[in-house]
């Protein structure tokens, strides 16, 4: 059974940095893509970033370019999302996410990142 478990949301000041952690497990992910996506209240789930799991290959979504940094440790099947100057557009439910060519099956349950001013 595939697990996606998400970990590192919290409370964090504008200006802050996080970093968002998802430990996979439950497949072999060498030839998958794994992602983070968003969901603030009353939006909808938005893409983030996508890591492939193999190559390391990353893209980005236009928002969070030169901000967030996606990366992964193959050895740990972990992976991250590193959230540098973090404002208020950013709070949300981040999701972590494993597809193939852009379609995602499998979803963690979300961890809430919260800004204060």
């Amino acid at each position: 059974q595939v697990q996606l478990v998400e970990s590192g949301g919290g409370l964090v000041q504008a200006g802050g940095s996080l970093r968002l952690s998802c430990a996979a497990s439950g497949r072999s992910f060498s030839r998958y893509v794994m992602g983070w996506f968003r969901q603030a209240p009353g939006k909808e789930r938005e893409f983030v970033a996508a890591i492939n799991w193999s190559g390391g290959s990353t893209s980005y979504a236009d928002s969070v370019k030169g901000r967030f940094t996606i990366s992964r440790v193959y050895a740990k099947s972990t992976l991250y999302l590193h959230m540098n100057s973090l404002n208020l557009v950013h709070p949300a439910v981040y999701y972590c996410a494993s597809g193939i060519a852009g379609s995602y099956d499998c979803w963690g349950q979300g961890t809430q990142v919260t800004v204060s001013s």
